[in-house]
C-alpha cells in the first residue's frame, strides 16, 4: 500500500488526533495512530479508551488498506521536515513503513491494525446542532470551573443539559459555579450528560466556526466537526442540583469595569493570607474598597475603585484567585456583581449578553475571620 500527502497537512491532522494518545498507555497499540485508506481518503484514529478521535485527509493512494503507525516517531519526523509532499510505502506482510521525503528515507515498524481497539459507534443516539464558535466559547466559559477532586467525580466534568430549545452547560467545584445557556436549539428532547473536561479541551482545539453536530447515548458523546469526530466516554455520576445554590434575590448591585477590578485584585491578593487568598470588598453607595491583610506577616493593602453600587452598605470576603479566574474568562468591558448578604454567593454577569446566550458565574464568599 502506497500513498502521497502533504507533510504539513498531515501533521496538522496528527496534532488533532494525538490529543487522545496517553503517555503510558495500558496497551502498546494505544501509542499508535490507526491509518485507514479508502478511496483516496486517509482516516486517522487514536484512542486512550476514554476519548477517541478520528480525522480525515485527502491523499493520493494506489489502493485501500490500513496500518497502525507509532505516533511519536511519525509526529517528530514530520515536525522536523519543511512543508513538502511525502510518500508512505507500507509492506502488508510485516507492516513495516518506509517514509520518503525530498531529503531521504525513513523506516519505521508499524503494527497490525487488527490489534487496534474498535471505536464506539453512534447507535440509537439523540442529536443537536450548534455553531462551533458558540460551542468553543461556552467550553472556555465553563471548563475552568470544574473540580479536580476525583472523589467528586461528577464535578470533574461539565454538565451538558439539553432542554428543548436550549443547551445549558454547567461546571462547578463547590467554590465557584458557571452556567452558560444557549437558546435557539430546536429539539424535542430533555436530557443531560456529563462530559470530561479533558475531552472538551480536545473538542475546543479542533473546532472551527462551522456547525458541530453533538450526538449522545447512555455511554458516549460524539462531537462531529467538519472532518473530525471526537468521542468521549461520559462520566457516570449524578450531577449536584446546581439551581439550588444560585440565589434568586440579590438586591445589591455593583457595576464596574472588568479590567480595573481584575488588576486591583491582582495587586491586593499579594497582601492576602496565602491559604485563603481572601480579599474584603467594602461597598457603600458609589464606592468600593478592596482590602486584604496577612496577619502572620503584618502585610496589608487597600485600594478604592470607582464603581456604581446600588444597595445596602455591606462587607463581604472572597477568594481573589477565583474572582480573577472568572474575570479572565468574562469578555465584556463592564461586569455586574449581584450580592445579597455576606454569607451568600455572589453572582458575576457580563453587563451585555449576546441575544441567544446567557452566562452566569457564581462565587462563594470566604467567611471573614476576625
Amino acid at each position: 500500500m502506497k500513498f502521497d500527502v502533504s507533510s504539513s497537512d498531515l501533521l496538522s491532522k496528527l496534532m488533532i488526533a494525538s490529543g487522545s494518545i496517553g503517555s503510558n498507555p495500558v496497551l502498546p497499540i494505544l501509542e499508535d495512530f490507526l491509518f485507514v485508506i479508502k478511496d483516496n481518503v486517509l482516516s486517522i484514529s487514536s484512542t486512550n479508551l476514554e476519548t477517541s478521535i478520528t480525522t480525515h485527509i485527502d491523499v493520493i493512494s494506489d489502493e485501500n488498506g490500513n496500518v497502525a503507525v507509532p505516533a511519536k516517531i511519525l509526529v517528530d519526523t514530520l515536525k522536523a521536515l519543511p512543508e513538502q509532499p511525502v510518500s508512505f510505502n507500507v509492506d502488508p506482510e510485516n507492516y513495516s513503513i518506509k517514509l520518503t521525503s525530498s531529503y531521504g528515507e525513513y523506516k519505521l515498524s508499524g503494527d497490525d491494525p487488527n490489534d487496534f481497539p474498535d471505536l464506539p459507534e453512534a447507535s440509537s443516539t439523540n442529536e443537536i446542532s450548534i455553531s462551533g464558535k458558540v460551542l468553543g466559547q461556552s467550553i472556555s466559559n465553563t471548563s475552568f470551573a470544574t473540580s479536580s477532586d476525583e472523589l467528586r467525580l461528577a464535578m470533574t466534568g461539565v454538565l451538558m443539559k439539553i432542554d428543548y430549545n436550549k443547551l445549558i452547560l454547567v461546571a462547578t467545584d463547590a467554590h465557584k459555579l458557571v452556567k452558560q445557556s444557549i437558546a435557539g436549539i430546536n429539539v424535542d428532547l430533555s436530557e443531560s450528560f456529563i462530559v470530561p473536561k479533558k475531552a472538551l479541551g480536545l473538542v475546543k482545539n479542533a473546532l472551527s466556526d462551522d456547525e458541530v453536530k453533538i450526538s449522545f447515548n447512555s455511554k458516549n458523546v460524539f462531537f462531529n466537526l467538519e472532518d473530525t469526530q471526537i468521542i468521549a466516554r461520559l462520566i457516570d455520576a449524578k450531577y449536584p442540583d446546581y439551581n439550588a445554590v444560585i440565589p434568586t434575590e440579590n438586591p445589591n448591585l455593583l457595576t464596574l469595569g472588568r479590567n480595573d477590578f481584575k488588576n486591583s485584585l491582582k495587586r491586593i491578593v499579594i497582601y492576602s493570607n496565602k491559604t485563603t487568598n481572601q480579599v474584603i470588598l467594602s461597598l457603600s453607595e458609589g464606592s468600593l474598597t478592596i482590602s486584604a491583610q496577612d496577619l502572620d506577616f503584618s502585610n496589608e493593602a487597600t485600594e478604592q475603585l470607582s464603581c456604581n453600587y446600588v444597595g445596602e452598605p455591606m462587607t463581604i470576603g472572597f477568594n481573589a484567585k477565583f474572582l480573577i479566574e472568572m474575570l479572565n474568562v468574562l469578555q465584556s468591558d463592564e461586569i455586574k456583581f449581584e450580592l445579597s448578604t455576606p454569607s451568600r454567593a455572589g453572582i458575576l454577569l457580563p453587563s451585555e449578553q449576546e441575544e441567544n446566550e446567557h452566562l452566569l458565574m457564581l462565587v462563594m464568599p470566604v467567611m471573614m475571620s476576625h
